[in-house]
């Protein structure tokens, strides 16, 4: 990957100004650079097996693809370029992106302690999934698989009737603050109603605080019919896993799906 940095900025004429940022299992690098062309940007090179990109390629040109989003602070794609490294069976794609300033919430996807976060923060964030959702897209249109597979994770049958547009991946590491902003958008398109809110309660679990807020913002989706079905759904996504990455998300995972199937049996008894 470090060889990948090097000649992407070499194709782009990019002087590096920062320290580089690995990505979730060292599958991307990014670093600050700077050009005469851009100006400030960012450099991000990702990499991926070839085989996997016949059956889940959408992903690969997902930064790019969401172009198209606005009303939402994000990074904006100003150039790319993808080679082959055939010896290693597996493409590289480079993209230089408008510069999002300020930091992640979170070095890691769970938030691991409090965040203070502004009132003028959680109303970007509400707006900003709205926004999303308005977007029409045809990304991952069929998800079959999604719910076959949170369905084998579970031990039972996990139905999901209502999809929508979706980050797709709203974890803390890709919130930026103190002024809002959203990062890494690979995994955006069609989804499960409510998983994108689902998906930031769940990696809040470990603080309790964060967990409250985000259900006071989200309550009314994480406590509808389909909220809870994406709770459910985002709880057995993580829980691949959670259980090398991160135990005490784990187990607290474990707990919360023990209690949103107690609730789903009460309401069927009533």
């Amino acid at each position: 990957m470090w060889a990948n940095l090097v000649h992407a900025t070499a194709c782009f004429a990019l002087t590096v100004t920062g320290k580089p940022h690995w990505g979730w299992r060292l599958r991307s690098i990014g670093v600050p650079a700077r050009s005469d062309e851009h100006g400030r940007c960012w450099l991000r090179v990702g990499s991926e097996q070839t085989r996997f990109l016949t059956e889940w390629g959408e992903f690969w040109t997902g930064n790019v693809d969401a172009n198209i989003i606005t009303g939402v602070r994000k990074p904006v794609v100003l150039d790319s370029l993808e080679w082959d490294v055939p010896e290693h069976g597996r493409r590289v794609r480079a993209e230089v992106m408008t510069f999002l300033p300020g930091n992640p919430c979170s070095l890691t996807q769970a938030l691991q302690s409090p965040v203070g976060l502004s009132e003028a923060w959680w109303r970007s964030l509400r707006r900003s999934l709205e926004r999303i959702r308005a977007v029409p897209t045809s990304r991952f249109g069929d998800r079959k698989p999604v719910s076959t597979m949170a369905t084998e994770t579970l031990g039972f049958e996990l139905r999901i009737d209502r999809w929508e547009t979706v980050h797709g991946d709203l974890h803390w590491n890709n919130l930026m603050c103190p002024e809002f902003g959203v990062v890494d958008w690979e995994m955006w398109g069609r989804g499960p109603a409510g998983s994108d809110a689902a998906t930031l309660y769940c990696l809040s679990l470990l603080v309790p605080a964060a967990a409250k807020r985000v259900h006071a913002v989200f309550s009314d989706i994480l406590d509808s019919p389909a909220g809870h079905t994406a709770q459910l759904f985002t709880a057995a996504r993580l829980l691949r896993h959670t259980a090398k990455d991160c135990p005490e998300l784990d187990r607290a995972l474990r707990k919360h799906i023990r209690r949103l199937t107690a609730k789903a049996l009460v309401r069927e008894t009533l």
